[in-house]
C-alpha cells in the first residue's frame, strides 16, 4: 500500500474512521468522539505525536477532540490538521449563519486551519471568521492564514500597503496575530526585499507568526530564499492551484523548488472548482455562474477518464470521489493540506475523510495516468 508523505507526520496506527459516512455526535459530556485515523510515515526528524488532544474552550465545543494527525507547517512550531478550510465564499455566497455552520462542523471534526484573504468579499470573509472565533472562543486552537496584496483598499506589496493591510486584517479578525501571512501574488513594481523587510518588522512586533507565498514563480521563490539567507523572513508555505485536472502549473520547477526549500504546499482549487466532486458529468449539470463555467472547462475525454478512475477507487474504499481526489494530493511529498471550501456542513465530511484515506500505490499510479 502506497503511503502518503507529509512533513511532520508519524504513523498513527491502523484504525480509520469513515468520516464521510457519519456526522459528529456529542456524548453525555457534550464532547465529540475521537477521530483516530491511519497516519503517514515521513522524515523521522520532523515527527509529531500520533494523536494530539485539543480542547475547544467554548460552550459549543467543550471536551477533548482527538484528530487523526498533525503536520508541521514548514519549519514553524505550528502543527496543523491536513485539511485547510477555504473561506472565499464567506460573505459572498454564504452569509454569517451558513458560514458559522460550516465553521462549527469543521472545528467539531478536529479542523484547525482556516484560509482567507483581505480581498475575499472585500474583507467580509475575515470579519465572519473573526466573529465566529469570538463567539465560540476558539482563537487559541485555530490557525488563521490570510493574504495581502489584492485588496482594493491596500493593493500591492509596498511596505506601506502591507502594514496597513495587516492592521486591517487584524481588526476584522479580532485578533492580535496572524498565524500565516501570504503575499497574494507577486508585485513586479516593488522589490521583494522591501516587502520582506516590512513583514520582518511585523514579525518582530508579534503581529505575524510566519509568512508564505501565493502563486510565486520558482525564480521568485529562489530569490526569496537568497534574501532569507541574508536575514530577511523566510517563506514557510506556498499556496498554488493544483489538482488532478490542473497539474502542469505546479509539477516541475515549482514543485522541485518547494520541496528543496521545505515549503509546506497548500493547493487551492483541489477539486478543480468542484468538477472532481463528480457532480458535473455533462453540460446540463453545469451551474450558470463563474464557478460552474470553470468546472465545465474540464468536461471532455480527459475529464471523463479521471472521473471514471475516481469513481472506481471511491467505490472500493466506500468514500466519495472528492475524498479520493484530496487523498491523491496528500500523497505528494510537499503537500500538507489542500485548501477546500464547503457550502454546507455536510459537504465537509467527504473533505475531512481524505485525511483518513490511504490509497494503494496502484491507485495512485492509475490516477496519475488518467490525469496526464
Amino acid at each position: 500500500m502506497a503511503r502518503r508523505h507529509m512533513a511532520g507526520v508519524r504513523e498513527a496506527g491502523d484504525t480509520r474512521v469513515a468520516l464521510a459516512e457519519r456526522e459528529p455526535e456529542r456524548g453525555a459530556n457534550n464532547a465529540f468522539p475521537s477521530a483516530d485515523a491511519s497516519g503517514i510515515a515521513d522524515r523521522a526528524a520532523r515527527t509529531t505525536p500520533a494523536h494530539l488532544a485539543e480542547t475547544i474552550p467554548s460552550n459549543t465545543f467543550s471536551g477533548p477532540i482527538l484528530v487523526p494527525f498533525r503536520a508541521r507547517l514548514g519549519d514553524t512550531d505550528m502543527l496543523v490538521h491536513p485539511l485547510a478550510l477555504g473561506s472565499s465564499t464567506f460573505g459572498w455566497t454564504l452569509g454569517d449563519d451558513d458560514a458559522f455552520a460550516v465553521l462549527d462542523r469543521f472545528a467539531g471534526t478536529g479542523g484547525d486551519l482556516v484560509d482567507t484573504a483581505d480581498s475575499y468579499a472585500s474583507g467580509r470573509s475575515e470579519s465572519i471568521i473573526g466573529s465566529w472565533m469570538a463567539s465560540r472562543k476558539t482563537r487559541d486552537r485555530m490557525h488563521v492564514m490570510t493574504k495581502v496584496g489584492r485588496s482594493v483598499e491596500h493593493p500591492g506589496l509596498s511596505p506601506e500597503a502591507i502594514v496597513a493591510a495587516v492592521d486591517g486584517s487584524l481588526q476584522r479578525l479580532g485578533t492580535d496575530r496572524i498565524d500565516v501571512l501570504f503575499l497574494h501574488g507577486e508585485d513586479p513594481e516593488v522589490p521583494l526585499e522591501e516587502s520582506l523587510g516590512a513583514i520582518g518588522a511585523l514579525v518582530a512586533a508579534g503581529k505575524v507568526r510566519a509568512i508564505g507565498a501565493s502563486d510565486f514563480s520558482p525564480e521568485r521563490l529562489i530569490e526569496a530564499r537568497v534574501l532569507a539567507a541574508n536575514g530577511l523572513p523566510r517563506f514557510q508555505a506556498l499556496t498554488t492551484r493544483y489538482s488532478l485536472m490542473e497539474r502542469s502549473g505546479f509539477e516541475g520547477a515549482t514543485e522541485l523548488v518547494a520541496h528543496a526549500q521545505g515549503l509546506a504546499v497548500l493547493p487551492y482549487f483541489p477539486l478543480a472548482n468542484g468538477f472532481l466532486g463528480g457532480g458535473i458529468r455533462r453540460r446540463a449539470d453545469v451551474r450558470h455562474d463563474a464557478r460552474g463555467e470553470r468546472a465545465a472547462a474540464h468536461l471532455g475525454r480527459r475529464g471523463t477518464k479521471v472521473l471514471a478512475v475516481l469513481d472506481g477507487i471511491a467505490r472500493a474504499h466506500q468514500v466519495a470521489p472528492a475524498t479520493v481526489a484530496l487523498a491523491w494530493l496528500l500523497a505528494k511529498p510537499s503537500v500538507i493540506a489542500p485548501v477546500a471550501s464547503a457550502s454546507t456542513p455536510e459537504q465537509l465530511d467527504a473533505l475531512i475523510a481524505s485525511a483518513s484515506l490511504e490509497l494503494h500505490r496502484s491507485e495512485l499510479v492509475e490516477l496519475d495516468r488518467a490525469s496526464h
